[in-house]
């Protein structure tokens, strides 16, 4: 039988023997095709060189499959039940017919073969898929399982009772690997998969762990910053588990002794899915971790950010400016590239040419002109950056500023009229002033150059459904030093827990933040090289708002917590 990928070539020669499309088109939508991870079909459409309906006759004369128009067919409760909720959320199906032993499905991708075969062994039926129109058969599933993640994690609590102990991978350092081929082409292996990415993507999970210990082989999600365990694995299926990911992101199974990096591209519940892979040998086996780039789960406007009012006005008052530095600081994880992408979507208009580096291009943005670092070939921040002042921009966005070249070329880009936003590693705003001085920067540039700085940090937002108003502990008064507290008469809220929070009493997340915005006094402080405490000082007498000042704004409006704001702020 021909594989997925052998389809896809068969597909495209079809079209070009009817003359649909010339030879320059199709291997153009073969190259776009390998970025977006859309079905040929609809990469030709998107580009214009054929019509949907066109591509489905040429499909069902080739598949020798019927086309279905969803509008005349009879949905039954008892066919609709035949399929789970999750099964057709994941793999974009919606049962049609049933008839024993055969179900019959539309299919969003009918050249998946692969799916096929997940779906007999999960349904236990045998499968005739046929063709539809690929918008009707998503908005026939969102009407028919409205609703339908609900019940992910229960398949995948049940999912691991369905395996066949027919592996023994407890000598991992002999296994063969043509076993483990064999083992990565397994359905249940697979669908488990399948299941797992699904599961992070219906919670907003930021980041997937697959962790091997001793006796153990635990999945854990990053959810709202905080890991989380979904469910047990059967020890005896990590091998699999694992190799199945490496397959999935091109990376070698063979190799089990280096750190690797890959990449999945994926269709998820209807929508692109990029997923970056970072495997790591351990003494009890390979660590996998996922990071989940799902650009439908993240919003990049400013205004759903969570930003407290007054510094909502701040950022956009900056990103006015014609030219200067801005730079977004914090540690790992602290939402400084939302942030950033949020802005650059703000100030994304057809008058003005936006240029980024990064490293990675997380999610693109229509309009916005962007390369991804790659050091191998010598493309870096600051090379790229050179590049990039010769294509004429208006506003520059380098990913992180890890090195005194990349510092100086952003400087001069500044100065030669030029909007330059980075990111750094740093506590807070006013310590960023030293950095930059102790990696190298002439003070008089800085001052020429930099316009603000914003430190920013995310806090868990209190679940709306099950907030409620209660009086904190002398304990964490004390530690963020709020003697005054009783006396002030505010009012402080918790989540009591609820299902719509998972129990936890957090629902999303929102930033808090540190603005320090450079006037003539902070300038000549830094000119005189300055104490970061003296500055620190200066930026709070000019108006700056530190970053447990912003947290405790939020949480005397019922936003967060001062559990949380005590977590990710320290008192100056």
């Amino acid at each position: 039988m021909a594989t997925k990928e052998e389809k896809k070539k068969l597909l495209g020669q079809v079209l070009l023997e009817k003359n649909l499309v010339s030879e320059d088109q199709l291997k153009e939508a073969l190259g776009v095709q390998e970025i977006n991870g859309k079905a040929l079909g609809d990469t030709l459409v998107d580009l214009g060189y054929t019509t949907s309906k066109l591509i489905m006759e040429v499909m069902s004369d080739y598949l020798g499959m019927e086309i279905i128009n969803l509008e005349d067919v009879d949905f039954t409760q008892d066919v609709l039940d035949k399929i789970p909720h999750s099964i057709a959320q994941l793999y974009r199906i919606l049962p049609i017919a049933f008839e024993e032993p055969a179900i019959t499905v539309a299919q969003q991708d009918p050249l998946d073969i692969q799916q096929i075969d997940d779906l007999r062994f999960l349904l236990k039926y045998e499968v005739k898929p046929v063709l539809v129109e690929r918008e009707d058969v998503i908005n026939a599933i969102d009407k028919y399982y409205p609703g339908g993640h609900e019940s992910v994690e229960e398949i995948l609590d049940n999912f691991q009772h369905r395996f066949s102990i027919k592996h023994d991978d407890s000598n991992r350092e002999t296994i063969d690997i043509e076993h483990l081929k064999e083992m990565t082409n397994d359905t249940p292996i697979r669908s488990f998969v399948n299941l797992i990415l699904l599961q992070a993507v219906v919670v907003k999970a930021s980041d997937v762990h697959f962790e091997a210990f001793e006796n153990e082989f635990r999945v854990r999600y990053r959810i709202d910053g905080v890991l989380r365990e979904k469910i047990p694995v059967p020890t005896l299926f990590a091998s699999g588990i694992i190799s199945r990911i490496k397959v999935m992101a091109n990376m070698d199974i063979a190799e089990r002794r280096l750190p690797q990096d890959g990449r999945i591209l994926l269709t998820i519940r209807g929508h692109s899915v990029d997923i970056r892979i970072s495997t790591l040998p351990t003494s009890h086996g390979e660590s996998v971790v996922m990071r989940i780039l799902d650009q439908s789960a993240v919003s990049l406007d400013l205004k759903s950010l969570g930003m407290m009012p007054d510094n909502l006005k701040t950022i956009k008052q900056l990103m006015q400016k014609p030219n200067g530095i801005i730079l977004v600081t914090g540690p790992t994880g602290s939402g400084k590239t939302t942030t950033l992408y949020a802005c650059l979507n703000h100030i994304n208009v057809t008058g003005s040419k936006i240029i980024t580096t990064e490293d990675p291009v997380e999610y693109d943005i229509d309009g916005i002109m962007q390369i991804q670092v790659n050091p191998e070939i010598d493309v870096t921040f600051a090379n790229c950056l050179r590049a990039i002042l010769r294509q004429d921009p208006d506003i520059i966005l380098v990913g992180e500023i890890r090195d005194l070249e990349t510092l100086e070329v952003a400087v001069q880009a500044s100065l030669t009229g030029h909007l330059v936003l980075s990111t750094l590693h740093t506590n807070d705003a006013p310590s960023t002033i030293t950095r930059l001085i102790n990696m190298g920067l002439k003070p008089y540039l800085m001052t020429a150059s930099l316009v603000a700085v914003i430190s920013q940090r995310l806090v868990k937002k209190i679940c709306p459904e099950c907030k409620e108003e209660y009086t904190p502990g002398e304990d964490i008064i004390k530690e963020l030093n709020l003697p005054d507290y009783d006396s002030q008469d505010k009012h402080s809220y918790i989540g009591r827990g609820c299902k719509n929070c998972n129990n936890t009493g957090y629902k999303g997340r929102m930033s808090i933040l540190e603005i320090m915005l450079l006037n003539e006094e902070i300038c000549s402080h830094i000119i005189k090289q300055s104490s970061t405490e003296t500055i620190r000082e200066i930026a709070r007498n000019n108006g700056m708002c530190t970053l447990l000042e912003s947290g405790l704004n939020a949480v005397y409006n019922g936003l967060t917590t001062l559990e949380e704001v005590a977590r990710e702020t320290t008192v100056n």
